[in-house]
């Protein structure tokens, strides 16, 4: 298997709080990664370094061989490219329609003609399954359709990676279901390398291929669900058991 995503000793700390002591972490090509962890413990703050979002005081982050310290904002724009992010909540703009928001990022690259951007977006639309929505405004659209517009603006790129914060909060057990298939039916057809921060445990052993927990700002165990599960880890077993 291919690393195409590695930390190591990444460190962060706000004001006086560390988040992350150390982390060390490879995510291999065409996987799905499932990072766990209690509130607070920076599975976010980690996954936002993925992409340069954040900044580490110390360590590294490689995708795909490249340092991201050493590129500005300027030289982490193609990186942005090819590795998307769907945001917790979504994160659409609320002033535009399904189409604008899933087009947004083609124009903000400057990645097409403005006249091949429909069909782009409606292919995007298409994959998550909704198709014809480009008119709607975020409003008329329930929690998970928003979702499911919010990963086809993730999409739209066409990126190796994408990065999911919590993809399936706030949304009812069958809708997030049909999140968690949409997760795993992406990686299958378009091969895509995906890390995915989730509290949902039945979320998180249905589409990792590995998970990793961090605990106390460190990854404290890495591995398939079945070894997750058959481990005596107190940490992790009491995270297993209690959630």
């Amino acid at each position: 298997m291919t690393a195409v995503v590695q930390c190591r000793g990444l460190e962060k700390s706000f004001r006086e709080k560390a988040v992350l002591r150390g982390v060390s972490l490879v995510v291999y090509g065409g996987e799905t990664l499932v990072l766990l962890g209690g509130s607070g413990s920076g599975k976010s703050v980690l996954l936002k370094h993925l992409n340069g979002l954040l900044r580490a005081d110390a360590g590294s982050v490689e995708v795909d061989g490249v340092r991201l310290d050493t590129l500005d904002e300027e030289g982490l724009v193609p990186l942005r490219r090819r590795v998307s992010m769907l945001f917790q909540g979504g994160a659409l703009f609320d002033s535009l329609t399904v189409g604008d928001n899933v087009a947004f990022p083609l124009r903000e690259h400057r990645m097409l003609p403005e006249a091949a951007i429909p069909a782009r977006v409606a292919e995007a639309l298409t994959m998550v399954g909704l198709e014809g929505s480009e008119r709607l405004m975020p409003a008329e659209l329930s929690g998970g359709m928003r979702k499911r517009a919010a990963l086809a603006r993730a999409l739209v790129l066409e990126p190796k990676i994408l990065l999911y914060d919590e993809p399936t909060t706030g949304l009812d057990p069958v809708v997030a279901a049909k999140i968690n298939h949409l997760i795993r039916d992406l990686q299958r057809r378009l091969g895509l390398t995906s890390v995915v921060v989730t509290h949902d445990l039945g979320s998180a052993f249905y589409v990792a291929d590995r998970l990793a927990f961090l605990y106390d700002g460190r990854i404290r165990f890495t591995g398939t669900p079945a070894e997750a599960r058959a481990s005596a880890d107190p940490p992790l077993h009491e995270f297993l058991t209690a959630s």
